[in-house]
């Protein structure tokens, strides 16, 4: 890889192996195949630079992958929860970027965990995974405010949108299509201040940009799959993969408080 030396961040084995499967695994994500996926990237992209800069890798990344999913699930959307939900998240971008320099990414991700980790095991007591609950400002707001706030400071705004989103028992495409249109603008609106904390700079940008097949190849990939999927199959699947994110959300920031 010597034509990479000095140009990106790939230029040895090791983060060339951690870059393309964090990359896979986060475009399987957006592509609809829930949202564990998408928060090991960070993690594992950590392993061979710092979370800083591999947040500011995968966000160009994210808005690749988020313009495939526009394409491949053009036409899938639920409006309604779309205009309940991202009002309260521009509040939460807003917040995060205000208190970026105050807020510590560990306690957002422990707080988020926990959230998930409850929003599963109370459906799960209350039988209530088969009901379907009704559009709610109140709601949508407060889940819409806290995605925006957590997708901002700690790329982990899935449990909070699923919070509010999942109980609406919407068919498969419909949920995914729904989930692709709000982080797709939360992915945009986030790209402004994260220039302006000067998370970017030139080899980050020409290492995404040679990242770029990879993103949209694995995003594909997991539409295909999610459109094969019955609904009978994606619930359960959906809340198993939140239940995960919220271990490892609580695992991660457990470990780095007490670090």
């Amino acid at each position: 890889m010597a034509f990479l030396d000095g140009q990106t961040l790939l230029a040895d084995p090791s983060t060339m192996a951690a870059a393309l499967i964090a990359v896979f695994l986060v475009g399987l994500s957006k592509g609809g195949l829930g949202g564990a996926f998408a928060l090991m990237g960070v993690p594992i992209l950590s392993l061979v630079m710092s979370p800083v800069q591999a947040a500011a890798l995968l966000l160009p990344l994210l808005l690749m992958m988020d313009a495939v999913s526009l394409w491949t699930w053009r036409g899938w959307f639920d409006r309604a929860t779309l205009w309940r939900l991202l009002p309260g998240a521009m509040l939460g971008i807003g917040l995060g970027w205000a208190t970026a320099a105050y807020t510590s990414e560990a306690v957002v991700r422990l707080m988020v965990g926990l959230v998930a980790i409850g929003f599963v095991l109370r459906m799960a007591l209350v039988r209530g995974a088969g009901r379907a609950q009704g559009q709610s400002w109140g709601r949508g707001s407060v889940w819409g405010m806290g995605a925006g706030f957590t997708s901002f400071v700690a790329h982990a705004g899935g449990p909070p949108f699923q919070v509010y989103v999942m109980p609406l028992r919407f068919d498969p495409k419909i949920y995914t299509g729904t989930s692709v249109i709000f982080f797709a603008v939360v992915n945009l609106v986030k790209l402004g201040p994260y220039a302006a904390l000067g998370q970017f700079d030139r080899m980050v940008l020409v290492t995404a940009f040679v990242l770029l097949p990879l993103a949209a190849i694995s995003t594909i990939f997991g539409a295909w799959i999610i459109k094969r999927m019955r609904a009978e199959m994606f619930y359960p699947l959906m809340y198993g993969m939140i239940a995960l994110v919220g271990v490892k959300l609580v695992w991660d920031g457990v470990t780095e408080l007490l670090g």
